[in-house]
């Protein structure tokens, strides 16, 4: 049977439970030998518990049973580990909605999580044929089988008879599931990410002789940061580099290696990553040159780069990065070409950049910030940004998340990832619009049609500090390391210079601040002033800028420790423009390791204030509750559905009836008749009820403006209005006739766009002309909680209009929100509404109306990325 018989989406890489990679597929005919290998590597008591008796080998009959699968009524996912086959998971349906499911992992490989991720993808692959229960028959003694079965998340039953244990899995996904699978998910990549970064033994190879060349410059670096465990220079022809014994090849390597740092010429890597994997590195960075940055060849280079090493069970940082380094005293990691790194701090850095690798960490060290760890992606082919956050959210080091993103590789597990984790520590990101590999950001990350602003929404709803440049994020990094979150808005401000304390109070006003008149000390104040000052404001204030600028030098370092003993135990941020230098007082030098309660300086008091500001919206968005996702009563998804596949038989894509996709989810769309005379506008008036509006049915002749007649109440006004409008439009022109909605309300408009990368983003704004030119929008990703909801309705500036501000009654904003949850479920459920519009929806006193609705269909390419069972990219 051919393997274009099964869906590109039943391929996956995984992280296992041990942080190494296997690759899961469905079995193929041609898996034969392989089949017959892995058996024979089982243990009887595999063998017993899977066949419920002995069975030394499988007859040329089974085999060809086991291999040859129709993908639909019987399917088999196996998981390899290079060439080798270690696990197989398989069911056969025995009625309509289940199917007996049995599973048998090699025993060298059991408790690495393989069975538990087969389980996933298994699962998902029965959901998509209509199977919604697998049962299994265990022997009480299996007690490894049973444990992964009830330990799934599904709801599981399980009965005794005839001395087997017969268990029961209902696959429906449930939240108990999505949670399983998540944590799974994290405690693997989290595992992955650590290996790399506390390794016991690094390998450098192409570590040559030659000074200044690239593998020199990582082992000189490794050997100068005293790295914990030992070193070894791996060339083809030296037999010592800087010292240090070299080896001929990886495998002639006389220990265990944890970590390659690959430094070769970009056509010899694959050969040494095949070495790597035969010597049972758990890990690569590649630094050289010359892959996915530099065309399609090497394109093709560096994905045959990635699949080796995900067979073989290894993770790559790179190719063209700088690599990476851990400060921790018990490690002591430079594995990069940086010869700076800073010393110990509570922050974690990521930056995509290999070339602006360097730069960072001189900055961060000038700033005397300290690091905790640091990665330079480069390519970014395997190890991303998600891969950090997940081990930065449990690494008891780190306090801070930095990330520079030059693209984003999975954006949807992105935003799942650090809305969690934004409530454990800061993210601080700065998003740049390239990619190092050369294309534009629509081809690394496609965000179709979604422009900048919705991506700061998402960031923001997600709870991630969006930064324009390094420079502020630094800024802000340094205030989170190591002051507390100031607890609101009021900001107390003391100097000793009037123009500076100005430039403060103006640029707090700015940012959505609240300055408190500044104390002015006079230029000549000193230690004694300034912790006075400070001690009067701090009881009064979230959070303090403290300005020292005196016009001669001398008595700095005692200002600074008055600073430090007056705001010591305050629970307040104190920040500073000390002298316009950078960095962290008490002292300013390089080099100097800071300790939380340590005060960031800054150039100039703009520069504080905006750092403050940053984080004051970060600690508001902190009190605010998680959210749940509600149950949703009068949701009929199963009907919805088939709306969609019934709408998805022609050509997509496909515009299909709104209204009743809508009423699935508890929504009504005031009826609208067409009409082709005056005499038919006037008999669908008579039965909609009087008054109505006679307006453009198609959409793009609707934004002109005055093709709408409100408030007719009679047949001669309705012919009057459909003559007006024939003669404006065209004698072609098609018109519609509605009951007219109560008045006052205010109109708005509600959309859904399905983004290949994020999924299902749900748009808000106000209907007025003025708005929809200023694309005065919110967005927020699907599904939606009441939160969400709450905070997409206030997030347009013309939201007040909504709160009976301007002279506008207040509307009935909850039942705003209740149609933006239903929505949200709507276009979580179904991928295929590539667009969904609503519009107006106007918003009364009492409740919603939806006058207008429009829904687009097309055929999703798979599952949306994040959607179903782990995997990797």
């Amino acid at each position: 049977m051919e393997v274009s018989q099964y869906p590109a989406h039943w391929e996956a890489d995984v992280v296992l439970s041990d942080g190494g990679t296997a690759h899961v597929r469905p079995i193929r005919s041609a898996d034969a030998d392989r089949l017959r290998s892995f058996y024979s590597r089982l243990s009887e008591e595999s063998i017993y518990f899977r066949f419920f008796g002995p069975r030394p080998r499988l007859s040329d009959r089974e085999i060809s049973r086991f291999t040859n699968v129709d993908y639909v009524d019987r399917v088999a996912l196996i998981a390899t580990i290079g060439t080798e086959m270690v696990a197989v998971i398989r069911y056969d349906r025995i009625e309509a909605g289940e199917a007996e499911v049995a599973f048998l992992v090699e025993d060298a490989h059991q408790g690495r999580g393989v069975a538990s991720v087969l389980l996933e993808h298994l699962a998902a692959t029965a959901r998509e044929h209509g199977i919604g229960r697998f049962v299994a028959d265990v022997l009480p003694a299996n007690q490894k089988m049973m444990a992964v079965l009830k330990q799934a998340g599904y709801t599981a039953q399980s009965r005794f008879a005839d001395g087997v244990v017969r268990m029961t899995l209902d696959l429906t996904p449930t939240e108990t599931a999505q949670e399983v699978t998540a944590s799974r998910e994290h405690r693997a990549e989290s595992r992955s990410i650590e290996r790399l970064l506390s390794p016991g033994s690094v390998a450098v190879v192409g570590a040559g002789r030659e000074p200044g060349g690239v593998g020199q410059t990582v082992l000189r670096n490794l050997l100068g940061a005293d790295f914990t465990g030992p070193v070894y220079p791996v060339h083809r022809e030296v037999r010592a580099v800087a010292g240090v014994r070299a080896y001929p090849s990886v495998t002639a390597i006389d220990g265990e290696v944890d970590l390659a740092v690959l430094a070769v010429p970009a056509d010899g890597v694959i050969e040494v990553v095949k070495e790597c994997a035969e010597k049972g590195v758990r890990g690569l960075i590649v630094v050289s040159s010359g892959f996915g940055e530099t065309g399609a060849e090497g394109r093709a280079r560096q994905d045959e780069l990635v699949r080796i090493a995900r067979a073989y069970g290894l993770r790559v940082v790179g190719p063209n990065c700088l690599g990476i380094a851990n400060t921790d005293p018990a490690v002591r990691l430079n594995a990069t070409l940086a010869a700076t790194v800073p010393g110990r701090g509570r922050v974690g850095f990521f930056s995509q950049s290999g070339a602006l690798g360097t730069a960072l960490l001189q900055r961060v060290a000038q700033r005397g910030m300290g690091i905790s760890s640091f990665v330079s992606a480069g390519n970014r082919a395997d190890v991303s940004g998600n891969d950090l956050l997940q081990y930065w959210e449990e690494d008891p080091q780190t306090d801070v998340i930095l990330l520079y993103l030059e693209s984003l590789g999975n954006p949807r597990k992105f935003a799942r990832l650090s809305r969690r984790i934004s409530r454990r520590k800061p993210i601080v990101v700065v998003k740049s619009g390239g990619t190092t590999q050369g294309v534009p950001l629509g081809h690394a990350a496609p965000v179709l049609g979604l422009p900048d602003p919705v991506l700061s929404s998402l960031f923001e709803q997600a709870g991630v500090i969006r930064v324009d440049d390094l420079i502020q994020q630094f800024d802000v990094a340094q205030l989170l390391a190591y002051q507390p979150l100031p607890e609101g808005p009021r900001v107390g401000l003391v100097s000793n210079s009037d123009a500076l304390a100005l430039l403060a109070v103006d640029a707090c006003a700015r940012a959505g601040l609240e300055p408190r008149p500044p104390v002015n000390l006079g230029a000549r104040a000193g230690a004694a002033e300034f912790g006075t000052a400070l001690a009067s404001l701090i009881p009064d204030v979230d959070a303090v800028v403290a300005i020292y600028m005196p016009p001669i030098p001398g008595g700095a370092d005692e200002v600074a420790a008055e600073l430090l003993r007056a705001s010591r135990d305050s629970g307040k941020p104190v920040l500073a423009t000390f002298e316009g230098r950078i960095g962290m007082l008490p002292e300013l030098q390089v080099g100097t390791v800071p300790e939380h309660g340590s005060i960031p300086s800054y150039a100039a008091p703009e520069e504080a204030v905006r750092a403050l500001a940053h984080v004051v919206r970060y600690a508001r968005w902190l009190k605010q509750p998680a959210g749940v996702h509600e149950e949703i009563e009068d949701v009929d998804t199963a009907a919805a559905r088939r709306l969609v596949l019934a709408g998805l038989e022609g050509e997509a894509p496909a515009e299909i009836d709104a209204s009743e996709l809508l009423a699935c989810y508890g929504l009504t769309v005031w009826p609208a008749r067409v009409v082709d005379s005056p005499e038919e506008a006037v008999g669908a008036a008579e039965r909609l009820g009087w008054p109505v509006v006679l307006k453009a049915a198609d959409p793009e002749a609707a934004k002109r403006a005055g093709t709408v007649r409100l408030g007719l109440s009679g047949p001669d006004g309705v012919r009057e209005a459909f003559a007006g409008l024939r003669e404006q439009l065209g004698p072609d022109a098609v018109l519609a006739v509605q009951r007219m909605a109560p008045q006052p309300a205010v109109p708005t408009v509600v959309g859904v766009i399905e983004d290949s990368a994020f999924g299902a983003v749900v748009s808000f704004g106000l209907g007025e002309v003025t708005a929809r030119l200023l694309r005065d929008e919110a967005y927020r990703l699907a599904p939606l909680t009441r939160e969400d909801a709450a905070e997409l309705v206030g997030s347009p500036r013309a939201a007040p209009l909504l709160f009976g501000e301007y002279g506008y009654p207040p509307v009935a904003v909850e039942a705003l929100e209740d149609l933006l949850i239903r929505v949200g479920r709507l276009a979580d459920d179904l991928p295929e509404v590539a667009r969904l519009d609503l519009d107006p929806v106007l918003v009364g006193e009492t409740g919603v109306i939806v006058l207008g609705a429009r829904a687009v269909l097309s055929s999703p390419e798979g599952p949306r990325r994040d959607g179903g069972p782990r995997r990797l990219g």
